[in-house]
């Protein structure tokens, strides 16, 4: 899993898959922009995509995602050997793959307890990765809790002579494969990390060593972030950039990046059609102009049900006492999802004529995987509308339109809300607090399109967002890089999203699991394992909303391992995603990706999948001299689903 932070989506591309590579001749250069600088370079501990999206380019796992979305070996030599009740997987490494510094310099071969050594630093510095495999690894649990039990206690084991890695599992998981892509499973040179102590995976290029496809060659705080091709790479013949160059971008003048684009300086542009600069894309690239693949990444909107921080706020001490009672009313919550238009919130983004194509409905992506012949949507339908049908019969939740906006059902649910919460002495309007950062213009007009959508449904007499306007700095310091509940400033967010590590439900699930959830702290909550967990306003909140149900529920989904159960165990985990929903304990609003854009990027030539780094990574794609056009790029998009459908 990885934190994803909202105001990406209005910059960065999808663009995946592979190609015949048939148009103009290629280019060894691409350059675009970033938003965020590099804060961690330790890949086994930082959860946050704003760092993974770099160092997914620098080191390789045992597995990876080829241009099709398959899990191929990487560092692996082939399919793990798994023992015949599921529980030990063995892989057998490529050999003679080279550790590189960041000056190219050899260092020294890649063994498999470098790997060991990544788990046990991952523990060592408390990483926030860790719960992806903590209850996966035979021991690793207990070992977290009690470092004393020593590495040798998990089930990792290295043979460095063989050139074999095995390890050993609580319980089945025929998706573990998937989890090998992230970086609490990657491998750390120990004498590197022994050398470099504490500011082993600072975010300075020297701070690690390199596998990958790439070496860090600059990151200079809010000017440049520039790779270079690793020579010593040992697939160095897919990987055709030999500079990779990201100037950073503030968000304050959307229409510069297509101003560069056109200049040459950019390899790819986002564009915005409701900017006063896109009629110059018209007018020079109307031909040319495509949409991204949406992604799973899911972006929402959390509601803080614990909120102890209040510098950024438009409250008096009444109404943010009422807030909190209106916030954690189950009806309330229903009337904001049923009230706000996402298809207006998205179109200040991406214009009218695209404003669905990226809509999600639910928090783990329709189409993640199949129950038998229907989709994990399909069945999650069955099972909300079961759980109010009133509300939810008929209710279609794939991506692509948007299955809550309803007026009618706003006002009704409202009105319920509204006599439960003036039984308890809650005066009305409803303030609410929602911090915008006032750097970024697309940002600033989804914040308002989103209080004029709810404003207008439920009537600001009883319904008032207050947009806190703030600068970048403190938009993200309260939100993205919020560490806990109690630093969450704001009543509603939607800064935040979160991208899948493997393929499992659980994999979006987990992050609101009352005891480890890692974005409970978009709920202003902590988990009960953290130091603040157990303050009784945490608890309370907690089982106020129901949250202690929802674990039962996941638990009742994770028991379920046997290999020929997957099935039973995907329809346990629909029945607590509908759960989720029905419960509006946050409200999906998008998926990654959905956006137009014009490029020079050969369309459909880099990695793809719903998990992972590998997704992340730059290895296979090509740059071509002229710009895609609408043609090129669909004919490609043809050739690509064909071949993921046929699985060559």
């Amino acid at each position: 899993m990885k934190k994803l932070l909202a105001t990406l989506v209005a910059v960065l591309l999808v663009i995946t898959g592979c190609s015949s590579g048939k148009g103009s001749d290629t280019v060894n250069e691409y350059k675009y922009v970033y938003t965020t600088d590099i804060t961690q370079l330790d890949y086994t501990a930082t959860m946050r995509a704003t760092n993974g999206d770099h160092f997914a380019n620098f080191v390789d796992g045992l597995f990876e995602n080829d241009n099709l979305g398959r899990y191929v070996p990487a560092l692996a030599e082939g399919e793990p050997t798994v023992s015949d009740d599921g529980l030990n997987y063995t892989y057998k490494l490529k050999p003679g793959i080279k550790w590189v510094t960041n000056e190219g310099v050899e260092y020294d071969e890649v063994k498999p307890s470098d790997f060991v050594t990544g788990l046990k630093h991952a523990v060592d510095v408390e990483s926030e990765l860790l719960y992806i495999v903590a209850d996966s690894i035979d021991g690793l649990a207990a070992y977290i809790k009690d470092p004393s039990l020593g590495i040798e206690s998990v089930g990792v084991k290295a043979d460095d002579a063989a050139m074999t890695l095995t390890y050993t599992l609580a319980n089945p998981e025929p998706y573990f494969n998937t989890k090998t892509t992230y970086g609490i499973l990657f491998p750390i040179s120990e004498k590197f990390l022994t050398s470099k102590g504490d500011t082993f995976g600072s975010a300075s290029p020297d701070s690690i060593l390199y596998n990958g496809p790439f070496i860090l060659a600059n990151s200079t705080e809010k000017t440049k972030i520039e790779y270079t091709k690793n020579q010593n790479y040992w697939d160095k013949d897919n990987v055709f950039l030999e500079k990779v160059e990201y100037t950073f971008f503030d968000g304050k003048d959307p229409d510069a990046l297509y101003r560069a684009f056109s200049d040459g300086t950019y390899t790819q542009a986002r564009v915005y059609p409701a900017s006063a600069g896109y009629a110059d894309v018209v007018k020079n690239d109307k031909d040319n102009i495509n949409a991204s693949q949406t992604d799973s990444s899911t972006f929402n909107m959390t509601f803080n049900f614990n909120r102890g921080a209040y510098k950024y706020t438009s409250h008096s001490e009444t109404s943010r006492v009422d807030a909190q009672k209106a916030i954690k009313n189950l009806n309330f919550r229903t009337s904001l999802m049923f009230a706000m238009d996402r298809a207006s919130y998205l179109a200040q983004n991406v214009g009218d004529d695209m404003k669905e194509i990226s809509i999600r409905n639910m928090l783990t992506p329709s189409e993640f995987l199949t129950i038998g012949n229907k989709t994990y949507g399909e069945v999650t339908s069955e099972k909300l509308a079961a759980l109010n049908p009133e509300l939810y019969t008929g209710i279609d939740l794939k991506d692509g339109h948007d299955a809550f906006y309803n007026v009618e059902k706003a006002k009704a649910t409202f009105e319920k809300a509204k006599a439960e919460l003036e039984a308890q002495g809650v005066a009305f309007p409803i303030q609410l607090d929602m911090p915008v950062n006032n750097e970024a213009e697309i940002g600033m007009n989804q914040a308002k399109s989103l209080k004029a959508s709810i404003e207008k449904s439920l009537g600001t007499d009883n319904v008032v967002i207050n947009l806190q306007l703030i600068s970048r700095k403190e938009y993200m310091d309260i939100t993205y890089y919020a560490t806990s509940g109690a630093a969450s400033d704001f009543d509603i967010s939607t800064a935040s999203g979160w991208g899948a590590d493997f393929i499992d439900p659980s994999t979006y699930l987990n992050i609101y699991n009352p005891t480890n959830g890692d974005m409970l702290n978009t709920f202003g909550l902590d988990a009960a394992v953290a130091a603040v967990g157990g303050d009784p306003a945490n608890v309370a909140a907690k089982e106020l909303i129901g949250l202690n149900k929802f674990e039962a529920m996941l638990e009742k989904a994770n028991a379920i391992t046997d290999k020929d159960q997957l099935d039973a165990r995907n329809e346990a985990y629909a029945e607590a995603e509908a759960w989720l929903a029905a419960n509006v304990l946050q409200i999906p609003i998008q998926a990654g990706g959905g956006t137009p854009f014009v490029s020079k990027v050969v369309p459909f030539t880099r990695p793809s999948g719903f998990a992972g780094l590998g997704k992340e990574k730059l290895k296979f794609m090509k740059v071509q001299k002229d710009v895609v056009s609408i043609e090129q790029y669909t004919k490609a998009k043809e050739e690509w689903e064909k071949k993921v459908k046929a699985g060559s």
